[in-house]
This record gives structure tokens, C-alpha cells and sequence, in this order.
């Protein structure tokens, strides 16, 4: 028996009691990927992106490790209700537009000593002044960096279009313009490389591609390191205070974590290990979250029906954004439909051996997005569901 196959035996004999569609959290993957995410961290802690977990519960266990520290979240409202359940080192990982929220933070003192907003233009500070409402407390404040590469002089462009600060002129214009603004404290600056930390550069089929995206991304620690480091020795000429740099991302932890100007790591779907991150050469991680689509329908040979599965990922559109057939081994969409809002035909030989009733169980090509699916997660432990625990949506949030 393959590994595969020993985990669908495990699987489907832990949720033999109940019907699918059903997802699950194998503990023993996601405490390995925990441990693997420490060693990569080489001693800096990782704060944990909220966005890829998106379940309390498994926020609470994985912080509980050594190693980890503090949560990246990905809305204002999110990162309220977290501090008011007891975390308390919430850092916004970008900008927001929510007036009652800020009102909200500027009001309370537990809430704004726990929650850091993002900020990369001064008209952030404007929104945030006005939406205050009388509220006076001090709102702390990190700086986003833009990590992408550019060449060519800037005609090329390598990265996510995020913050307009690239040079350290401009992060420090903008420190200064918060240092002395009243009401506001800069304690941080972060900087996402997700053209290093969440792109494949392994991706099968793909040997050329595959060597294009390394050359990139070598080129581009190299160039952003340096960067990093400029733009860190600015400000901190600002505010000598700073209380953190936070850098990377479940691809690059090793290498971000090897700059000395950083002071922490985030990561997050390094915990799931969803399908788009498998086509790494810098770690290997077990397949922690899974769901479980049931067979509703036979309609041939080698084909079997199931109920639901249209569950696409963010991003560009493609199909490496679709969720993938993952147990039993050896099942595959039909290129005309694809996966369906309401049912997914799926095509193999091991179409075969399934029944009706029958689990299929798949990967979501994203971390924390199945949960927008799902109102709980079962927590298997070998073969047994030792817990049951409810995501964001089962708590009644659905934040973006």
C-alpha cells in the first residue's frame, strides 16, 4: 500500500460517520509543517497569516508552538474580533477603508495596543483621522514595502502590485510624514516577496518555465535584500525604535530569514500545504487540510459523479486554481466541464472501484480559502476525528 492509499484507509475510516461533503485537518501533517516552518525559520519567529488558516482553534494551537509569534490578518474587522478573543499582536497586512472599524480601534486601548494597521500612502493616515470619532488613542502603524523587481529601468516589472513605496527615499518620506503626525506610532515595517515566496519554481512538465522562475527569484533575494537593508537603515534614522521587519513567506522562509534586517517570517499556508505548493524545490510539506466530495452517480465506465466541487482559488484563472482529485490516486477532471457549483464528473480507471457514497477526497490549490467552503473542520489524529472546530464562516464571519 502506497502512503496514499494508508492515508485514504486513515481518512475515510476517521470520518466513516459522517456524510460528506466534509473537511478535514490531519493534525499530525500540520504539526510536521509547523516543525518544518520553525527549522526553516532558523531562530526568527514566524507570525502566522490568518488568511491561510482562517479557524481559531488551529490559530490557538500552532501560536502555542515555540517559534511562533503574532498573527498577520488580513481585515480590520478580522483583526478586531482576534484581539478581542486574546490575541494580542495582530498585524493588518493591508490597507483598509473601514471607518467604524477605526473608530473602533482608536476608541478602545486593549484593541489599539493589540492591532498594527498597514499604511503606504499618508491619505491612509487622513482616513484614519477622520473615521476616529473622538476616539483618541494611539493607532500603531507598519510601512509596506514594494518588494517586486524591476529592470530595465522600471520597464519590467517582477511582482504583485501592492504598495507604491519601492526606494528608501520614499519608505522614509512617508515615516517621517507618520512620526510626526499626532495620534500615530510606526512600529514596523513589512515587505511580502510573493514573487520568490509564493511562486512554484518546480513545476512538472515545465523544465524550461521551471528554470526561467529560479534564475528570477535568485535575482530578485539578491536585488531585494540589499534594498531591504537600505530601506530598514532609513527609517530606523526616523524612529531608532522599531519594533519589527517582517518578511517572506511560506516559499521563501529559508531565504528571508538569512537577512539580517529581518527580524521575523511570515507564513501561513506552509501549515496546510495546499496544491499550489507543490512545485517547490526550497521544501517539501505533507498535504495537511483535505475535503471529501461524495459519489453520487456512475454514469459509465471510468467515470464517476460527485456532489459539488466548484471551489476555485484567487488569482489568475487557470486550472492549477481549481482544487485537485487527490484519493484515490489516478482520477482527473473531463476537460468539457471541469469542476461544478453542484456536481463534478471525474474520469479514470479507478472510477471503477468506487461505489455510491464513496469519498473522493481533494486539495484546494489555496490554504485558508477551503474554509470559506466549510463551517467546521474535523481534526484527525491517526485514524480518529479527536475534534471538531468551527472556521471563520462556522463562527458566523466571512470577512472578504
Amino acid at each position: 500500500m502506497t502512503a496514499r492509499a494508508a492515508d485514504r484507509a486513515r481518512y475515510d475510516r476517521a470520518t466513516a460517520q459522517l456524510d460528506a461533503p466534509v473537511a478535514i485537518v490531519d493534525l499530525d501533517a500540520f504539526d510536521a509543517n509547523a516543525d518544518d516552518l520553525v527549522r526553516r525559520a532558523g531562530g526568527k519567529p514566524i507570525r502566522v497569516a490568518s488568511k491561510s488558516v482562517r479557524c481559531r482553534a488551529l490559530l490557538e494551537r500552532v501560536l502555542a508552538r515555540e517559534g511562533f509569534a503574532g498573527i498577520m490578518s488580513f481585515t480590520l474587522a478580522e483583526s478586531l474580533w482576534l484581539a478581542r478573543s486574546g490575541f494580542d499582536d495582530v498585524l493588518l497586512a493591508y490597507p483598509s477603508a473601514d471607518r467604524a472599524g477605526y473608530a473602533e480601534l482608536a476608541a478602545d486601548p486593549k484593541l489599539a495596543a493589540a492591532v498594527t494597521v498597514m499604511v503606504d500612502d499618508p491619505a491612509q493616515l487622513d482616513l484614519i483621522d477622520a473615521a476616529r470619532a473622538g476616539g483618541g488613542e494611539v493607532v500603531r502603524v507598519c510601512l509596506e514595502l514594494d518588494t517586486a523587481l524591476k529592470q530595465l529601468g522600471g520597464r519590467v516589472r517582477i511582482g504583485a502590485r501592492r504598495s507604491p513605496l519601492h526606494s528608501p527615499a520614499q519608505v522614509a518620506e512617508v515615516a517621517r510624514a507618520v512620526a510626526r503626525r499626532p495620534g500615530f506610532q510606526l512600529v514596523g515595517i513589512m515587505a511580502y516577496e510573493g514573487h520568490v515566496a509564493g511562486v512554484g519554481d518546480a513545476v512538472a512538465g515545465r523544465p524550461l518555465r521551471s528554470r526561467a522562475v529560479r534564475l528570477m527569484q535568485a535575482a530578485a533575494r539578491r536585488e531585494l535584500a540589499e534594498r531591504r537593508a537600505a530601506v530598514v537603515r532609513a527609517v530606523r534614522e526616523v524612529v531608532p525604535d522599531l519594533e519589527f521587519v517582517n518578511g517572506g513567506g511560506t516559499g521563501s522562509v529559508q531565504h528571508t530569514a538569512a537577512e539580517d534586517a529581518v527580524t521575523e517570517i511570515a507564513a501561513g499556508s506552509g501549515l496546510y500545504v495546499p496544491r499550489l505548493f507543490d512545485n517547490y524545490t526550497s521544501f517539501r510539506g505533507r498535504p495537511a487540510a483535505l475535503f471529501a466530495l461524495p459519489v453520487v452517480r456512475r454514469p459509465g465506465v471510468g467515470v464517476v459523479t460527485v456532489l459539488g466541487g466548484g471551489y476555485p482559488a484567487s488569482g489568475a484563472p487557470g486550472a492549477d486554481r481549481l482544487p485537485v482529485p487527490y484519493l484515490p490516486e489516478g482520477l482527473r477532471y473531463d476537460p468539457q466541464e471541469g469542476a461544478g457549483e453542484v456536481q463534478t464528473p471525474l474520469l479514470g480507471p479507478v472510477a471503477d472501484d468506487l461505489l455510491i457514497g464513496d469519498k473522493v477526497w481533494f486539495r484546494h490549490a489555496k490554504a485558508g480559502e477551503l474554509c470559506e467552503r466549510f463551517d467546521t473542520l474535523h481534526l484527525v489524529e491517526g485514524d480518529a476525528v479527536t475534534a471538531t472546530v468551527p472556521t471563520y464562516r462556522g463562527e458566523g464571519h466571512t470577512f472578504l
